[in-house]
């Protein structure tokens, strides 16, 4: 008789499909950023967005009996692991675009997150990083500068300033921090009721700052209607889910360095839909970032 097939294969399939889809998920975060932020103020839309994310949501929690926090110390774990994840890390992005840094020029920046994950991974977590782990983040790093140069003149970015490399700098802080933290003090949390208090969290600090800095006026033209739908549904839910299942399932330093994969992907996204250049530096530096990133994943020989 044929043998049957193992029930463990739907989900091993699954597990070696989320890195990549959630890569694919991710870089469109930057594209529909751009898509959006003609027609609205970046932290606003942020606002708007949180607050349809926890209205969606909160319906589902209560079908699935979603496991809610069993204490206010777990929910101050979950919602500081979502400030930084969400309120810091979108903040930052959304308002360097608004001035002018290109998509692609942003996810270079918030690539960097690996070498600093992986920096900290070990004091924080524990966890330890072999050489050749240490070997392929330098070598991801050393790619993403390759395309991050073909902007950079020798005295300015083109196109952007300082302000906006500093948002981006505090996205990128925010990423790896919110990583680390969420993977030490808060791993076992229910996915959808976990969202729920993460994006309430955001959407509070987000309100907040927009009232005070911004006029919160938003054209909802098309553009900004299929931004928002989308950021909502395929960012917040799908692609967010899917990052604390990685974060859940694998190391630190290896969730990471798939944020090295993102950079070349966005700069191919921003090329197709709004003429990016793509110079032969760039597409060099996507190679290398590749190989620096499978020589952070590929599983550890057996000795």
């Amino acid at each position: 008789m044929p043998a049957e097939p193992s029930a463990a294969a739907p989900r091993q399939l699954l597990v070696a499909a989320v890195p990549g889809l959630f890569v694919l998920l991710w870089s469109t975060g930057f594209v529909g950023a751009k898509f959006g932020l003609p027609y609205i103020e970046p932290l606003t839309f942020l606002f708007y967005r949180m607050c349809i994310v926890v209205l969606l949501l909160t319906p589902l929690a209560l079908l699935l009996r979603a496991r809610w926090p069993a204490s206010w110390r777990e929910v101050g774990h979950i919602a500081v692991a979502g400030l930084l994840i969400h309120a810091i890390y979108l903040g930052g992005v959304f308002v360097a675009i608004d001035r002018g840094m290109p998509a692609g020029i942003a996810a270079l920046i918030v690539g960097l997150q690996p070498l600093l994950t992986a920096a900290c991974a070990g004091a924080m977590l524990g966890e330890r990083v072999r050489a050749m782990q240490w070997l392929g983040l330098l070598i991801g790093f050393a790619g993403v500068a390759l395309v991050i140069a073909q902007r950079f003149d020798g005295a300015h970015f083109e196109g952007f300033d300082g302000v906006a490399v500093g948002f981006v700098i505090a996205s990128l802080l925010g990423i790896s921090l919110g990583t680390l933290y969420q993977k030490r003090h808060c791993p076992h949390y229910d996915l959808v009721a976990g969202a729920i208090v993460q994006y309430s969290a955001s959407a509070v600090l987000l309100g907040l700052v927009a009232v005070a800095t911004e006029e919160m006026r938003a054209e909802w033209t098309g553009e900004l209607i299929f931004a928002m739908t989308w950021l909502v549904l395929v960012l917040s839910v799908g692609a967010v889910s899917l990052l604390a299942l990685l974060i859940r399932w694998g190391a630190a330093a290896r969730v990471a360095s798939l944020f090295y994969l993102v950079p070349p992907v966005v700069a191919l996204e921003a090329w197709l839909l709004f003429d990016e250049r793509l110079s032969p530096l760039a597409l060099l530096g996507m190679l290398v970032t590749a190989f620096g990133v499978f020589l952070v994943v590929r599983p550890q020989p057996k000795r």
